[in-house]
């Protein structure tokens, strides 16, 4: 149980690849050069696998934050001796007039250490281990700093003048120096592939430039694109440039967390590789990016998915529901066997097997995040209008099978009803697109079998014993996946079966915490989990399109208390303890609390409440930043609904 607590962690982020920072300045997750690739640093997962590690020699009292519409990590030691701030980035070289990062740029970690007062004596230890610990690499002194070489990485290390080394073990350096008021001392990380040429170590005066590069370009971003200013603006903002930074930027694909096998159930089995992106988060990235970013990121998210998912639809209608972040298709899944797992859970796993199975509800996400990107140019160029009619066509064709459902269950298949419902979506989506598609003559044909998922849903998707739409036909068990159905259009939320399962979800499926399990009936696998974070904020979202914004805003900011001190959410909460478990940070929690956001504001707006509680709802119509073709307000609501 040596492992840090998850909520200890900061998220540095390039746009490319991620790093996980500790409250005590040590580095212990570290993918270069993109997100999925095999760990440097792993000791977030094994105290073996590597670590950078920065930090006051004696005690100290810490306070970290990011700074001010950054991404930029800012932690504060508060020595007996003296003051001590450590300011890490991933150096971020966003193009002034593109959402892209240049594709050119080679991977930098920054950290610039200063003393404001007094004196401290600092230590520090350097112990990469490429390929998730397997590389125990070799050191070579170079003016500057170190070049560390083993396996397919080649790492350069800069380090302040006159610092002195030592190796500890073969494959580690570490040492101490001090430093006085007003003194500074930077470190910069660059990564290579062994056919390259290794580069220099940086220059304190160039880690400098690129870390305050960095900041102006994160500021740029924010000042730019964030346009919300209704409630909880600044867990908007925040929460926008997270789903920022978990975007692979040459191609927009945005990860669900950058971690794997961080653990549902602590020592439990339940442990994930998240470093992939998912269809079935479509719609509800593209409805947060609109709110807390950009449309044009919401427009580059769905040019990847519809890319990357496109060759798969004709294979007798199956759509694969996550793909690699540069559009890879073979996920396989296998154990990293050496690595003990966070706090002892077992297996480490990279790569994902969900890939392989049926989930039908990626068809009424596609048409959901083509609905809401209506109006953007090249949404609907031939060969997607030909894509997007196959995948209607898909989800009429399929809708009676059944599948693994949205939680990836890994037993025998079931008849989901969210699968059902987004089924539905995907023709409600295509009747209210018909005209963009150019399939008007396939309107009579597919409203016909949209009635008939929806007869289905009403006739075997409600229990009388639950007094709730379910997780599956015939079923009792609650789902909270059964709180979409309101929020895509199905039934108006003060429909009474709609507020009955509300309030079924809202007292059956809660921990002591106020918080909602995503089910509690069996799923396939051994353990248990926590309380859901997005599932929570769901609940949200349904009690304020209800009308219930007291409940509403109860129930947002119990989920948003579970934020560490950064603002950063993990997957789920231990319901004993109130710990963060599962990747980390998770895009999802993050999506959930902005759209619950954005649809409490909406509510009080609408409702003439924006004072109430102090609440003020502003702009809150998350207008797109820009003025070029397509901009226009947010409307996400369903045009062909019932």
């Amino acid at each position: 149980m040596s492992h840090l607590p998850i909520a200890d962690y900061g998220l540095l982020s390039d746009r490319r690849s991620a790093a996980l920072v500790s409250r005590d300045g040590s580095i212990d997750w570290l993918c270069l050069p993109r997100f999925d690739a095999p760990a440097i640093f792993a000791r977030l997962l094994d105290r073996e696998a590597g670590t950078w590690a920065l930090r006051p020699v004696e005690e100290a009292r810490i306070e970290r934050r990011y700074l001010d519409r950054t991404l930029v990590l800012r932690t504060t030691f508060h020595t007996r001796t003296g003051v001590l701030v450590l300011e890490d980035a991933m150096a971020l070289e966003m193009a002034k007039d593109s959402h892209r990062v240049r594709l050119d740029d080679s991977p930098a970690l920054l950290r610039r250490l200063s003393c404001p007062e007094g004196e401290v004596e600092i230590g520090w230890e350097f112990e990469p281990r490429p390929e998730f610990g397997l590389v125990l690499p070799l050191f070579e002194e170079v003016p500057g700093g170190l070049i560390a070489r083993g396996g397919p990485d080649v790492l350069v290390l800069s380090i302040p003048p006159g610092l002195d080394i030592s190796r500890g073990r073969s494959s580690s350096v570490k040492g101490s120096f001090h430093l006085r008021q007003g003194e500074r001392a930077s470190f910069g990380l660059q990564r290579c592939p062994i056919w390259l040429p290794a580069p220099d170590p940086l220059r304190e005066e160039e880690v400098e430039a690129l870390l305050e590069e960095t900041i102006r370009d994160w500021r740029r971003w924010s000042v730019q694109h964030q346009a919300y200013e209704g409630p909880w603006r600044e867990e908007v903002h925040h929460s926008g440039r997270v789903l920022q930074a978990l975007t692979f930027a040459p191609t927009g694909a945005i990860i669900a967390a950058p971690t794997t096998s961080l653990p549902e159930e602590i020592g439990g089995e339940r442990n994930w590789d998240y470093r992939y992106t998912w269809i079935r988060d479509a719609s509800l990235t593209l409805q947060a990016l609109w709110v807390a970013a950009c449309p044009e990121e919401s427009a580059r998210f769905f040019e990847f998915l519809a890319h990357a998912a496109m060759t798969r639809v004709r294979e007798g209608g199956r759509l694969q529901i996550m793909f690699g972040i540069g559009g890879e298709h073979d996920l396989s899944e296998r154990a990293i066997r050496h690595l003990s797992g966070w706090r002892e859970s077992r297996p480490v796993r990279v790569g994902n097997e969900a890939w392989e199975q049926t989930q039908l509800d990626v068809y009424g996400e596609l048409l959901c995040a083509a609905h809401l990107l209506r109006d953007q140019p090249g949404v609907f160029e031939p060969v997607n209008r030909a894509f997007l009619r196959e995948v209607v066509d898909a989800a009429s064709r399929r809708w009676s099978e059944p599948d693994q459902g949205i939680w990836e269950m890994r037993g025998p298949p079931r008849h989901h009803l969210y699968s059902k419902l987004m089924c539905w979506a995907a023709l409600d989506r295509g009747i209210a697109l018909a005209k963009q598609l150019e399939a008007r003559d396939k309107v009579p044909a597919w409203s016909a079998v949209r009635d008939e998922i929806a007869s289905a849903i009403l006739e075997q998707g409600w229990s009388r014993k639950a007094g709730a739409f379910t997780q599956s036909f015939e079923s009792d068990h609650l789902d909270a996946s059964a709180l979409r159905l309101p929020l895509v259009g199905f039934l108006p939320a003060d429909d009474p079966r709609i507020r009955s399962t509300i309030e079924a979800i809202a007292t059956r499926l809660v921990d002591d915490r106020g918080l909602i399990y995503r089910y509690l009936g069996p799923d396939g696998l051994p353990g248990e989990e926590g309380s859901f974070l997005l599932c929570t904020f769901w609940l949200a979202e349904a009690w304020a399109m209800a009308g219930e914004l007291d409940r509403a805003t109860e129930t947002f900011e119990r989920a948003a208390s579970h934020a560490n001190d950064l603002g950063l959410l993990s997957e789920e909460v231990d319901p004993a303890t109130g710990e963060l478990l599962g990747n980390f940070p998770q895009a999802f929690s993050h999506i959930g609390l902005v759209n619950a956001a954005w649809a409490i504001a909406s509510q009080l707006a609408a409702s003439g409440q924006a004072g109430r509680s102090g609440l003020h709802p502003g702009r809150i119509e998350g207008e797109p930043c820009g003025s070029g073709p397509g901009a226009r307000r947010l409307d996400p609501a369903p045009r062909g609904g019932r």
